[in-house]
């Protein structure tokens, strides 16, 4: 589309683009939302760089595409604001959350649509670049006899497979979801087929054997890491991403240690994934 209150520049002809224009702490009239919801959608994952906003202005930018998301195993990190999630690494990290390929909370029954992640902080000497890969290029690129394969088949996603070594002393208000989604999924609002299955969450396809399960799952985690399939951004202090959660996969680089990055994240609500032929 031709826009009129943003200029947008692609990273990739696949995935990715980066917005100008638009200051998100500040009010966004109609227009300028419609066509940055609409440049989500052309993108999958849009990038802006120089933000500078306030938990409440995160939130409130957040919530103008929908209700907001609260992790369901997630330590409570900002009082008063459990629907912030704090994105950090430093020297005293064992491990990063993301590092692996993954659609955030694919495991609960209606994964989130979209994710806003403002970094605040980056490593002093680079690294930290995050990974962004486009399920519609994935599904696009299978044969047409394995699409036609796909269609009738579904996953289970589980919260376990990616938190269980976090989350080792669990609390009464963390949660552990479970959900069976389709692995073609049909987006919502651009009717485009996506493939939804990540190395995160997804642990099997219940129409097949445990060990055809675990061969097409591995078959189909490299298939949508596919250097082709993906876009890299490169993190600046005040930088934010927006990405389509129906239709891309990420992965955190931590590259970096022992320096830190850090950042806030809010997350919007999805609905249940469906498949339409």
């Amino acid at each position: 589309m031709t826009y009129q209150s943003i200029e947008v520049r692609k990273l990739t002809p696949t995935i990715g683009a980066e917005v100008f224009g638009v200051d998100l702490g500040g009010q966004i009239g109609n227009q300028q939302f419609q066509e940055i919801h609409q440049a989500l959608l052309d993108n999958l994952v849009i990038f802006f760089r120089d933000q500078s906003m306030t938990v409440e202005q995160h939130k409130a930018f957040g919530a103008r595409f929908g209700k907001l998301h609260v992790h369901p195993n997630a330590p409570r990190a900002v009082p008063d604001h459990p629907e912030i999630l704090v994105i950090k690494a430093d020297e005293n990290s064992k491990r990063v959350a993301g590092e692996v390929w993954h659609s955030d909370v694919s495991c609960d029954e209606e994964p989130p649509m979209g994710s806003i992640l403002h970094i605040h902080e980056v490593p002093a000497n680079g690294g930290g670049d995050t990974m962004f890969a486009s399920m519609y290029a994935a599904y696009d690129a299978l044969s047409e006899t394995m699409r036609g394969f796909l269609a009738g088949c579904t996953a289970v996603h589980e919260s376990l497979k990616s938190a269980n070594h976090q989350y080792r002393d669990k609390t009464a208000e963390q949660r552990f979801p479970t959900a069976e989604h389709p692995v073609i999924r049909t987006h919502p609002e651009t009717g485009r087929k996506a493939l939804f299955v990540n190395r995160g969450f997804t642990t099997r396809i219940p129409q097949l054997s445990k060990t055809e399960s675990d061969a097409l799952l591995e078959m189909l985690f490299r298939h949508a890491e596919t250097p082709a399939f993906n876009c890299r951004f490169k993190w600046r202090p005040n930088s934010v991403a927006f990405w389509d959660n129906r239709a891309a996969q990420h992965q955190a680089l931590w590259d970096y240690f022992p320096q830190r990055r850090f950042g806030y994240r809010v997350t919007v609500c999805g609905d249940r994934p469906f498949y339409r032929a």
